[in-house]
């Protein structure tokens, strides 16, 4: 108060004076800290990264994801999105040419600005491998494989067999796919079908693989033996120099020899090779030159080896047929077929394991079977009992290197039943102490 009371002392012109002068300071200073606000905005600006502001952008979309179907496409999948056609196009010219060989099950993922364009898509293949397709501030995209390596941890397994190989394999925790394999590894020397006995036993050795200490899938059989009928047989992976991995048995033979023994997986065998047999349908003896399989309809048909396919269509009795020439010497029929595959067709080559057909009841059958006929020169073989030529074994180079190796992975197999031996002992003898 004793401020404001002074102010009666001034002429009202220096009053006005100096409040004039007050005000045009603090006018003065709203100004310079407005200038400097606008000078750091612009210095700020001038330091920025435009291609840092757009992955800021991105980064803040969010990320769509979809199973791809059977039958999807890069393109179905972006009209059924709404996705641009041209950022499709721009994708599929960038891309590698397994990157869009999609498959069912798999997840591709994106993100997309309002106006529909994608800024990022990524299709996981596995677990393991993803494609990255990322749109620059140009409107192109760049590719980059996204590769993990998962960690490959030996697992032992065995099983005794009661019933079959895929029930008894399971009670044991072996998964199916490895079960799969293991078959396939002695489909040329064993008929499951028609060799297991009960009491046949089976121990491996395969990969697990682990991903950020998750078991996410199963690699190779590393090693495999099969002890059938008192027959004991070995199947060993090795990689040569080339890197090429194949089976061979101890002596350094392969596993894989020139045909399957058996055209259809785990098929009952409804009739032999028989020449004196009565027809079903003709009610009259007639030679029986081929196996019967019986199976359901439907049921996939495989080329027991690699040929040309001589004859494709309807056959008299045999209705649906395909004739496959094997070199100069062998010759394999398959009829009674449902229908055809597409790419067995007469004139094309066909490779053993490739389904040629399906199960049927065309032409003289009583029921859905499957007649294989192995003729060699020319002549009907019985196909349950004709020896069947092998493949190359392992060159002489290699030979010392692969025994030294099959001797070291023999020894482990036999050290892992050993151990697993020696635990189910000291179990059966806990148990029996109780």
């Amino acid at each position: 108060m004793a401020v404001l009371g002074q102010w009666q002392y001034f002429p009202k012109t220096h009053i006005a004076a100096i409040s004039l002068i007050v005000i045009s300071v603090i006018f003065i200073a709203g100004k310079q800290s407005q200038s400097q606000q606008k000078r750091e905005i612009q210095i700020v600006t001038v330091h920025s990264d435009p291609i840092e502001e757009a992955i800021q952008v991105e980064m803040a979309d969010p990320w769509q994801e979809t199973k791809i179907k059977p039958g999807d496409s890069l393109s179905k999948i972006f009209t059924r999105y709404s996705l641009s056609a041209a950022d499709a196009l721009s994708i599929a010219h960038k891309a590698p040419k397994n990157a869009l060989q999609l498959h069912p099950g798999q997840t591709i993922k994106w993100q997309s600005t309002d106006s529909n364009n994608v800024t990022r898509m990524r299709i996981e293949t596995s677990r393991l491998v993803a494609h990255d397709f990322t749109r620059t501030i140009e409107g192109k995209y760049e590719y980059q494989l996204d590769e993990k390596v998962a960690d490959r941890r030996p697992k032992f397994a065995q099983a005794t067999i009661h019933s079959s190989l895929f029930l008894d394999g399971a009670k044991q925790d072996i998964p199916q796919s490895i079960l799969i394999e293991f078959a396939g590894l002695f489909g040329w020397d064993i008929d499951f079908a028609l060799d297991i006995r009960q009491g046949d036993q089976f121990s491996l050795i395969y990969e697990e693989l682990f991903l950020d200490g998750e078991r996410i899938g199963f690699g190779n059989i590393l090693i495999a033996s099969f002890v059938n009928r008192g027959r004991d047989l070995t199947a060993i992976r090795y990689d040569d120099k080339k890197g090429h991995s194949q089976y061979y048995d101890p002596s350094g033979h392969s596993m894989r020899k020139e045909f399957l023994r058996n055209p259809i997986d785990f098929a009952r065998i409804s009739s032999r090779f028989n020449l004196k047999r009565k027809h079903p349908v003709l009610n009259k003896f007639r030679a029986h030159r081929g196996t019967d399989y019986a199976a359901a309809t439907g049921t996939p048909i495989k080329s027991t080896g690699d040929g040309k396919v001589i004859f494709a269509g309807r056959k008299g009795g045999f209705g649906n047929c395909v004739i496959i020439q094997h070199g100069s010497r062998y010759q394999t029929l398959y009829a009674h077929l449902s229908k055809f595959n597409r790419k067995a067709r007469k004139g094309r080559r066909v490779k053993q394991g490739q389904v040629i057909g399906y199960v049927g009841s065309t032409g003289l059958a009583t029921g859905p079977h499957l007649h294989f006929e192995f003729r060699v020169d020319g002549v009907h073989r019985d196909s349950l009992r004709v020896k069947l030529p092998k493949s190359r074994s392992i060159s002489k180079d290699q030979k010392p290197a692969y025994k030294a190796e099959a001797n070291r992975m023999i020894e482990w197999l036999r050290s892992q039943q050993s151990t697993q031996l020696a635990n189910d002992d000291s179990l059966e003898s806990n148990t029996r102490l109780r």
